[in-house]
Formats: C-alpha cells, sequence, structure tokens
C-alpha cells in the first residue's frame, strides 16, 4: 500500500514539474512586460527611454534605446564604442537575457538618435553575445 502511494506521488511530481516549467515563447513575453515595467528606472549617459516589444513568431525581441544625440558622424562614432559597453554591462546583470539567448532568441538592439534614426543597431544571438562578452 505505501509502495502505491510513493509512486502516485512521485507522478503527481513529476506531472507538476513538467506544468510548471516555461516554454521560450512564454519567458519570451514574461521578458518584454519585466523589461517595460522596470525601463522607468534605466539609467545610462544619453539614454532618455528603453522599450522592448517581443516578436513571438519570430522569436526575438527588439530593444530600442533612445538618446539625446544628434545624428551625426562624431556621435555615430561615440555610439560605436558606448553601446557595445552598455549592452556588455545590462547582459552581464540580467541572467534572463542570456537564458533566453541561449534558447535561440535573437535581440535586435537599436541604439537611436534624438530624431529615432539608428546611430547603431546590434543583433545579439548566441554567437555575437559570445563575442560581445569577451
Amino acid at each position: 500500500m505505501m509502495k502505491k502511494i510513493s509512486r502516485i506521488l512521485f507522478v503527481v511530481a513529476i506531472v507538476l514539474m513538467v506544468l510548471s516549467c516555461k516554454n521560450t515563447k512564454q519567458k519570451l513575453q514574461e521578458y518584454v512586460i519585466s523589461y517595460n515595467k522596470t525601463a522607468v528606472n534605466f539609467k545610462s549617459e544619453n539614454v532618455t527611454l528603453t522599450t522592448a516589444r517581443g516578436y513571438m513568431n519570430d522569436n526575438k525581441i527588439e530593444l530600442r534605446f533612445e538618446t539625446d544625440l544628434e545624428q551625426n558622424e562624431s556621435n555615430k562614432t561615440k555610439a560605436s564604442t558606448e553601446f557595445p559597453k552598455l549592452l556588455k554591462a545590462m547582459i552581464n546583470k540580467d541572467q534572463n537575457f542570456k537564458e533566453l539567448v541561449e534558447e535561440g532568441v535573437q535581440f535586435d538592439v537599436y541604439y537611436l538618435a534624438n530624431d529615432n534614426t539608428v546611430l547603431e543597431k546590434r543583433i545579439i544571438n548566441k554567437e555575437e553575445m559570445s563575442l560581445l562578452m569577451k
């Protein structure tokens, strides 16, 4: 009798563990919601606003960093050196970012001028993340 109860409890525990696991699309959606909720607290030089948008069918997340910089060559040069540092710091602080990339989610990340034109764009996938983290 005790053996049967143990088996039943074991099966119930396994079923609960399987049901509680989140798939990548659920994690993607939760990441976007969480990112946008905490974006108001984001602090970085020249960044005035940051937002996330999820594309579940494409398995990607778009991150936008709007800045107070004008669109010119000087600021493009500045963005090409500062933006990777910002991304590296952000990735180091955010374990969920790393997990999503490891699960195949692609991050399209934009560093925008004050007129919403692109100063710098990065596509973060497994390969790019390993290069960026060096």
